[in-house]
């Protein structure tokens, strides 16, 4: 239907962004350094900072922390933020958000599986510092968040498709839940969410015939 002169036609609500799949080798290699996993996932957790600022929260000097974030700026993981948001000369960075996927393992190169292994492995290992960190912090202090750790171990028995549907339907949850800063409620905290599925080891040889068990979702 044309529009009528005069009016303004109202824009349509924004959606969750579209999947990037980071198939560049490059790119890869940039984001499995250890330390600018570190920078990522302070400013992702903290909002912006400087070089400087980071790397007294960091522990790093400032001329490596300046030439990490160069570098993930470079593949489009950081970027600097506008001098008219109010930090003057200041060269302030932050994290750009993004649904950001890895290619499947069968399409990976085996140069891109020994990258992908390492970014993995050090990904993983600041997850579980995280969790600890945040158990003992909530052990130490009266606080109504420290209840806040619900955890489920489960298992299923899915097709693969089913299971590519199942993490479709997951990321649409978080989608659901995400909101504009303006419409957070007061008392509302950053939550990390972290989700990982495999399938189970065989527990017979294919030639043997077992009983297949099923458990359901066990939420602990």
């Amino acid at each position: 239907m044309a529009q009528e002169p005069g009016t303004q036609e109202t824009p349509p609500p924004k959606g969750p962004p579209a999947p990037t799949e980071l198939s560049d080798l490059a790119a890869l290699k940039a984001l499995a350094q250890p330390r600018r996993q570190r920078i990522l996932q302070h400013l992702t957790l903290h909002g912006p900072a400087t070089s400087a600022s980071l790397a007294r929260e960091l522990g790093l000097n400032t001329g490596a922390t300046s030439y990490h974030l160069r570098e993930l700026a470079r593949y489009g993981f950081v970027e600097e933020q506008d001098a008219a948001d109010g930090h003057g000369r200041e060269r302030w960075w932050r994290a750009v958000p993004g649904d950001r996927r890895f290619p499947p393992r069968s399409r990976q190169s085996p140069e891109m599986r020994l990258v992908m292994d390492e970014l993995n492995h050090h990904a993983y290992a600041a997850d579980l510092e995280l969790f600890e960190q945040a158990q003992l912090r909530a052990g130490a202090i009266e606080d109504p968040w420290a209840d806040a750790f619900p955890y489920s171990r489960g298992s299923i028995r899915l097709t693969l498709p089913e299971l590519r549907a199942f993490f479709e339907e997951y990321i649409a949850l978080l989608n659901r839940y995400k909101r504009p800063d303006a419409e957070t409620p007061a008392g509302a905290r950053t939550v990390l969410t972290r989700f990982l599925a495999l399938p189970a080891p065989d527990s017979a040889p294919e030639n043997e015939s077992a009983p297949h068990s099923r458990r359901e979702s066990d939420p602990s």
